[in-house]
């Protein structure tokens, strides 16, 4: 069922726009998904049953209220995550045994043998092209990520935390994936806001 509403089904579109956007009301799923208004109201109704989702009443000023949909902790773990039980667990005992440094040396190696795996992919030299195809191979796997233009350079979002329980404990995970994007892109990158800090989604300042 999970893997079902992950792919090309009306509830996997829902569940795909609100992880990517954080909340949403009928109206914007009705536009976003190109679907009746009553189409989305039911698919809302079957995610909330299951607990996937959530309502919560906005006031905004002038007006009705509104209701504005976003996922549940459950809803936000049908997505991939880069992490299991073993992982967290070594973490944990190499924290304990060796201690902090040993752990950041760890996450350090990871970052540049994570950051190989993808170059190997990546054909492109442009540091605005290798951005692009990072943003589609991490689609591909599942991580909702997108790419934004600015006149002072670039944003790159993830809106699927790939590590988010070990990051819980472990925070140098965050610095892990930021080292791992300057030496896919070869530009200065910079952690703007975190997942872990209740924004949604994490952003990532690329210098120009």
């Amino acid at each position: 069922m999970i893997q079902r509403q992950l792919t090309a089904s009306p509830a996997g579109e829902v569940l795909t726009h609100l992880q990517r956007r954080g909340a949403a009301t009928v109206k914007e799923l009705e536009v976003a998904l190109g679907v009746t208004a009553t189409a989305v109201r039911q698919q809302l109704m079957s995610l909330m049953a299951d607990a996937f989702i959530e309502q919560r009443t906005v006031n905004g000023g002038r007006g009705r209220p509104k209701h504005v949909y976003s996922l549940t902790d459950r809803g936000r773990a049908l997505f991939p995550h880069h992490y299991d039980e073993f992982t967290n667990t070594l973490l944990r005992e190499i924290l304990l045994v060796e201690g902090p440094a040993k752990v950041q040396e760890l996450l350090e190696r990871l970052s540049r043998r994570m950051a190989d795996h993808y170059a190997q992919q990546i054909g492109a030299s442009l540091p605005a092209e290798r951005a692009l195809a990072l943003t589609e191979l991490l689609n591909a796997k599942g991580i909702l990520a997108e790419l934004q233009f600015e006149p002072d350079g670039m944003v790159f979002h993830e809106y699927t935390c790939p590590y988010y329980e070990l990051a819980r404990e472990h925070r140098a995970i965050c610095e892990m994936e930021q080292g791992m994007l300057e030496q896919i892109i070869n530009k200065p990158v910079s952690l703007v806001s975190c997942t872990l800090d209740g924004h949604h989604g994490c952003q990532f300042r690329i210098e120009s």
